[in-house]
C-alpha cells in the first residue's frame, strides 16, 4: 500500500511525542535554537563558512520569544539556564557584528531588554 510506511512512521512519532511533557518539549526546542544560533554566530569549529548573522538574528529572536513565553510554564531552574544561554548568544552576536545594533535593538532584546 503506497504511503503505508510513512503513515506507520508518522503514527510512531505521534505516539512518542504524546509521551513527552511540555517542559521537555520547550527546553529541547530552546536547546536546538541555541545550538543553531551559536553556529550561526561563529561559535562552531568552522566559523569562516558557518557564520551567518542574519540567520543568527532570526534564531535568537525566536529563542527569546520562546523563553519569554515559556518561562512561566517551566521551573525557575530551567528558565534561568535558558536565559543565561540566551544572554551569552546575544553577547556573542554583538561581538561578531561589525555594525552594532542600538541598545535594545539587538536580537531578542525586544523581549529581554538591552543586553550589554
Amino acid at each position: 500500500m503506497p504511503g503505508g510506511d510513512f503513515d506507520e512512521a508518522l503514527n510512531e512519532v505521534t505516539r512518542d511525542i504524546a509521551d513527552v511533557g511540555a517542559v521537555e518539549v520547550i527546553t529541547t526546542t530552546a536547546v536546538h535554537l541555541m545550538s543553531a544560533a551559536a553556529v550561526k554566530c561563529g561559535l562552531a569549529d568552522d566559523a569562516e563558512t558557518q557564520t551567518d548573522l542574519d540567520e543568527a538574528r532570526k534564531l535568537i529572536n525566536a529563542l527569546a520569544g520562546l523563553i519569554t513565553a515559556g518561562a512561566p510554564e517551566i521551573s525557575d531552574m530551567h528558565a534561568r539556564s535558558l536565559r543565561d544561554g540566551l544572554r551569552t548568544l546575544q553577547l556573542a552576536f554583538r561581538e561578531a557584528s561589525t555594525i552594532p545594533d542600538a541598545p535594545g535593538a539587538g536580537p531578542g532584546e525586544k523581549w529581554t531588554g538591552p543586553v550589554a
